[in-house]
């Protein structure tokens, strides 16, 4: 199986990246953070593991279309497994939330995803069927303070993998979302204001 997951370098996505690993999957990850993603990669090639890697900022259309043709040369173009798990947290009262804030909010946890999906189904119509997983969030169900655009964010990807399932059923292609609640984990790219 080959797999990509975004945001792989630390948190949800590096653990993804392990347990596909684990059961025998050749992984192509990203993540902003170079210094992160090569850490991350010289210890998983020491262990001896299929694992290549990008740097690419998810929030960038341009960047992730380059991701998707390095993901196809890397796989001999398919793919079998989409993790688009790479997020931005942002937990700040709605009335100083910043246009900027708020476009790089959906563009990194809703239209990244969005975007990735659609760039991936050739190639996983070219494997003959694909798994793609959005990683959201428990704030996508629960009311929480300060957390209206990240939960708005969240609640668009699982509303879009519900229709994006019925559309692609038909090529053979699975789609689910995850929603963990809180992780013990440090989001890189969070902004925290005064709540």
């Amino acid at each position: 199986m080959t797999a990509l997951v975004t945001g792989g370098a630390r948190g949800i996505g590096h653990a993804i990246v392990e347990e596909l690993l684990g059961l025998g999957a050749s992984v192509h990850t990203c993540d902003r953070d170079e210094t992160k993603l090569d850490e991350s990669l010289r210890r998983w090639k020491a262990l001896g593991h299929p694992v290549t890697a990008s740097v690419c900022d998810v929030a960038s259309r341009a960047e992730r279309e380059r991701l998707m043709e390095k993901v196809s040369t890397t796989f001999d173009g398919k793919l079998d497994i989409l993790v688009n798990n790479a997020g931005y947290g942002l937990i700040c009262p709605a009335e100083d939330v910043t246009a900027e804030e708020y476009s790089l909010a959906m563009a990194t946890n809703l239209e990244s995803g969005f975007h990735f999906s659609q760039i991936a189904l050739p190639l996983m119509r070219q494997s003959g069927k694909g798994n793609i997983v959005f990683i959201s969030s428990a704030a996508s169900a629960v009311v929480s303070p300060s957390m209206s655009v990240y939960a708005s964010s969240k609640g668009a990807i699982n509303r879009l993998a519900k229709n994006l399932a019925y559309e692609w059923a038909k090529d053979n292609i699975r789609i689910n979302y995850v929603a963990p609640g809180v992780v013990d984990t440090r989001l890189l790219n969070v902004r925290f204001s005064n709540i």
